[in-house]
């Protein structure tokens, strides 16, 4: 298992694991900032034949850079975390890494995190408290280059092409919710309002708010808001 930094506020950095020769099998790398999380994801893939995990991280940069230096096969990696979240991540190593297959853990199932993960460029979409068997078949699956999502998610990509977004749709990169965060920054408000008003977590809203700064390369909140007030959000 690996090992935390021991000095108090020290933050954990991504971690890979050392090895004399290339491990055997698939190479995964399990990204989550729950650590309970992460060590059952961890102890449950390294106990199954052919699965090796070989690094670990807490945030969507941190997996970024772990990436970049061990090219894991497949990444395990959670949607919600801090800084630049799962999908922004997702969206970077798929682009930089193509042959890295992202696949994600969340707790939701809502259409928006969804398509978000597809647009990213992921290859499979895991509800956390999936069956272990679920789990290892969809890392191997994802490893062989197919895409796993189950028939729920396949059922709603069906519906997104019968039923397509209308073009005229302000800035189709955001997912719904999203570009719900944006029409209420669109008004001023702060990020504990938003949060009330959609029935959110303040930690969710931050994300939101940084993955849309991220995809609209926005500087910052100001030029984020000055860009959706163009387009037409926000209250009048």
């Amino acid at each position: 298992m690996t090992e935390t930094n021991g000095g108090a506020g020290r933050p954990e950095t991504a971690t890979g694991r050392e090895a004399e020769g290339p491990p055997p099998g698939i190479r995964v790398a399990v990204v989550d900032d729950h650590r309970i999380v992460l060590e059952g994801l961890v102890v449950l893939l390294d106990s199954m034949d052919g699965l090796t995990v070989v690094g670990e991280a807490t945030s969507g940069e941190q997996a970024i850079e772990l990436v970049g230096r061990l090219r894991p096969d497949v990444v395990l990696m959670d949607i919600e975390m801090p800084g630049i979240g799962g999908v922004e991540a997702t969206r970077q190593i798929t682009a930089t890494h193509p042959s890295v297959a992202v696949v994600m853990l969340t707790m939701y199932g809502e259409d928006e995190f969804v398509f978000a993960a597809l647009r990213a460029g992921a290859r499979g979409y895991l509800l956390k408290g999936a069956q272990q068997d679920d789990v290892v078949r969809t890392v191997r699956a994802a490893a062989r280059g197919d895409a796993v999502f189950g028939p729920d998610v396949a059922q709603r990509v069906l519906r997104t092409f019968t039923d397509p977004r209308p073009a005229t749709t302000p800035f189709p990169e955001l997912t719904d919710r999203e570009r719900d965060v944006l029409g209420l920054l669109a008004n001023g408000w702060p990020n504990g309002r938003i949060a009330r008003h959609l029935g959110l977590t303040p930690k969710t809203v931050a994300n939101n708010v940084s993955n849309i700064l991220a995809k609209l390369h926005a500087p910052d909140r100001a030029a984020a808001i000055l860009a959706a007030r163009r387009a037409g959000l926000g209250d009048p």
